[in-house]
This record gives C-alpha cells, sequence and structure tokens, in this order.
C-alpha cells in the first residue's frame, strides 16, 4: 500500500461515517415525496464542504417522460433534484460512485422494532432502519470517501464524481436525467447492497398490470354472474408456468440462485361491494427480463401465455395487459472490463480475500449507466435480502470495508497527483 492510499485510510473517520448513515436513514426519502428532495439538498452541501464542484438542478419532469428511453415511474411526484459532485482533476472523470437517496414507503409500522422505521437505532455493530441497507449505507460510503479525501490533502490526478439520484426504485428516473445533462465517467460503481460480493450483472424487471373481466350479481344469485376473481385463478397458474419456464439453465454468473428471473402478483384488487359478484379484479407485479433480453419480447411472453389460456369465459373476454410503471431493462458490465478486477483487489486488500461475483435478480441503475456507455457495476454494504423489509439493517463492519476498499479504488484508478 503506497503512502497516499495510507494516509486517506487514515483520514477515514468510522464513527463519522456511521454518524453520517444515521444522519441519512432519520431522513424519511421515500420516492416521490419532500424528504426525497430534503435529502438531495443535504447530499449536495456535504459534497460541496468536501471540496467537490457540485452541479445541483431542478428536474425538468415534462420533459424527461417525453424524452425516448424514459425509464417510467409509479410513485407520484411533483418534483425531483439532480446532485453531481466533481473533484478537481484533468479531463473526464475516471470513476463514477452512484447511490440513490429514496427509499421504499415503510409498511406496517407495528413490524418494526421500536415502532420508528427511521429512528436509525444501533444495536451492537448492526444499524437498524428503512433504507440503512438500501442503499443509504452504500450512499454514506461514497461520501465518506471524498471527506476523507479533503481531509487526507491527496489530490487526484483525473477527477471523481459522486452521482446523487432520486426515483431508482419506481424505474430510475435520477439516473436517467444525471445522464441525459450529459454528467458522464470512463466507469461506474453503484454502491447497492451486495453482501461483499461485486455484482457485475443485473437482471431487468418490468410492472405489469393484468385487468381480468367477471360479470357482476347479486351475491345470493351468483350462480347469474361470473367472479372475476375465480377466473383470474387460471391467469396466475399462467403466470407460474411462464416464470418456471423462463427460468429454466439460467445464466451461470448467477451463482446458482434458482429464480433469477422472478414473477410475481404484488397486489390484487377487485369487487367493491361485500354481497356482490366482483366483476374486474386488477392484478399488479413484476415480470424479470433475462440478461441480454429485449423488454419488448419479455412483455410478448406474458402477453402470450395469457392469450393461450384454455378458460372458456377467458376466451371470450381476454385480460388486458398493460405496462405502467417502472420499466427497468437488464444490464451487465462488458466482458473482461478492468474495473471488475480493479474492484476486487481494492477489496481483497481490505479484507485479505477476493470477493465473489455474481448477478442480481432484480433491476438497477446499472442498466441505464451501461447503456449510456459507462460500463458499471454493484458492490456496496449490506445484504439485499434484508431490504424493503421491517428488518432491514445494515453490518457497520461492512459499512467500514466496503468504505476502505472504494477510496483505495478511487486512488488507483483516477491517479494522485505528486
Amino acid at each position: 500500500m503506497s503512502d497516499n492510499e495510507a494516509r486517506v485510510l487514515d483520514a477515514l473517520d468510522e464513527a463519522e461515517t456511521v454518524r453520517l448513515l444515521a444522519e441519512l436513514v432519520r431522513v424519511p426519502s421515500v420516492t416521490g415525496t419532500d424528504a426525497e428532495s430534503d435529502l438531495q439538498h443535504r447530499c449536495g452541501s456535504l459534497l460541496a464542504e468536501a471540496g467537490l464542484d457540485v452541479d445541483a438542478w431542478k428536474l425538468d419532469l415534462d420533459t424527461l417522460r417525453a424524452a425516448p428511453g424514459f425509464p417510467g415511474t409509479e410513485a407520484p411526484r411533483v418534483e425531483g433534484y439532480g446532485v453531481v459532485g466533481v473533484t478537481e482533476g484533468e479531463g473526464d472523470p475516471a470513476l463514477v460512485l452512484q447511490g440513490h437517496v429514496d427509499v421504499v414507503p415503510t409498511g406496517d409500522l407495528a413490524r418494526w422494532q421500536g415502532g420508528d422505521p427511521f429512528g436509525a437505532r444501533i444495536s451492537g455493530n448492526v444499524l437498524h432502519g428503512r433504507g440503512a441497507c438500501d442503499m443509504k449505507a452504500g450512499l454514506a460510503a461514497n461520501l465518506a470517501v471524498v471527506a476523507a479525501l479533503r481531509r487526507s490533502g491527496v489530490r487526484l490526478v483525473r477527477p471523481l464524481a459522486v452521482h446523487c439520484v432520486v426515483g431508482e426504485e419506481d424505474g430510475g428516473l435520477g439516473a436517467f436525467a444525471t445522464l441525459a445533462r450529459g454528467h458522464r465517467g470512463e466507469a461506474a460503481v453503484i454502491t447497492e447492497p451486495t453482501g461483499g460480493a461485486i455484482i457485475a450483472a443485473a437482471a431487468g424487471a418490468l410492472t405489469f398490470r393484468i385487468e381480468v373481466a367477471g360479470r357482476a350479481a347479486h351475491g345470493a344469485t351468483r350462480y347469474e354472474g361470473v367472479n372475476a376473481l375465480e377466473v383470474f385463478w387460471p391467469v396466475f397458474e399462467a403466470i407460474r408456468r411462464l416464470e418456471a419456464d423462463r427460468n429454466r439453465d439460467p445464466d451461470p454468473v448467477f451463482d446458482g440462485n434458482p429464480l433469477p428471473y422472478p414473477i410475481e402478483v404484488g397486489t390484487v384488487r377487485a369487487g367493491d361491494w361485500s354481497s356482490s359478484v366482483p366483476d374486474l379484479l386488477v392484478a399488479e407485479g413484476r415480470l424479470g427480463v433475462r440478461l441480454d433480453e429485449d423488454p419488448a419480447e419479455a412483455r410478448l411472453a406474458l402477453e402470450g401465455a395469457i392469450a393461450e389460456i384454455g378458460h372458456p369465459w377467458l376466451r371470450e373476454h381476454p385480460p388486458a395487459v398493460t405496462w405502467p410503471g417502472g420499466q427497468f431493462a437488464s444490464g451487465r458490465l462488458p466482458a473482461g472490463h478492468e474495473l471488475l478486477d480493479q474492484v476486487a483487489a481494492a477489496v481483497a486488500d481490505v479484507t485479505g480475500a477476493r470477493p465473489a461475483e455474481s448477478a442480481a435478480p432484480y433491476g438497477s441503475d446499472l442498466r441505464l449507466y451501461v447503456a449510456g456507455g459507462i460500463p458499471a457495476l454493484h458492490y456496496g454494504p449490506g445484504d439485499v435480502r434484508l431490504a424493503h423489509a421491517p428488518r432491514e439493517q445494515v453490518d457497520l463492519r461492512e459499512l467500514r470495508d466496503v468504505t476502505r476498499a472504494l477510496a483505495l479504488l478511487v486512488l488507483r484508478r483516477c491517479g494522485v497527483r505528486d
């Protein structure tokens, strides 16, 4: 390890990073809310305090929605902000560290220990709270690296860029807007939770809506009607068959994951009166997109599976399939790209072991960066199996190790001035 690397690692303040993570978690930045904007403003201030040149702007939502390739949204939104900080240096950024500030809703508050999802409760080496894992620990690591650079006095030859984005959870609006504004870099590390592994490929996910018609009748004479819930069951069975078919012989990069392309129905709504036969059921869910698959082909697969159902009522009254909300294509780091080995070497120098390599079964901003010509991968603190749940948490020792590895990566990719 070089003297400059040692200086920057010594400048990393572990206690300060934990305090920063707690501060981030305590902002209830659910996708599309005012608190999401508040946290973007705070990130911009932190980047400016670290000496970066900060570009902070209000998103033109109408223009973005009309742009080719718009990734879709699900949460209501009246505003959004972009924040990018860039260190001094020559040329385009040699590396981008990227993180999203938004989190998913909390769900039933009674299921959270202590009843406060945003309390940032610390127990031993673990910090609990909504967003602790997905992905405010990664965001804190990015911010801690630039603070350590400023504190150490080490100057980079090539710039480092830090992208803080909104709207990742419902499609990727913030990343899309950041790239549309012209922010670039030679490569990007998105500090999503990876459990110590490097994720060099991510499947996609498309939000679907299925409307199944029934025929209304009084509940006392239900034989005169057709229950939309009952005729939805063949649709659900067709979805499960399609899921099994699409997950045969998955790409080896998923490292034994038995279901890399899940299809799930997340919400079902039917009926408007307890003593009436429901004449409409609306189901919404997500369809996994296979690596390198055109999302249009994935949509056709679901639409075709539903069209082929042999149920007599459904043949006469075919379900309507539409595609609202977030539309995540798949993406992957180009084969043989040097970034993977560079990240792995930095991790090994911190932990003493080369990290595992795998792929993610969910959509992320990775595909937008790769499609925009910026090779990207995931590496960050936290276990994604704990995300989006009332047990969400992150191990603070993992946060420490990831922050140190990212600091080494920044110095080695960007270079250090004499």
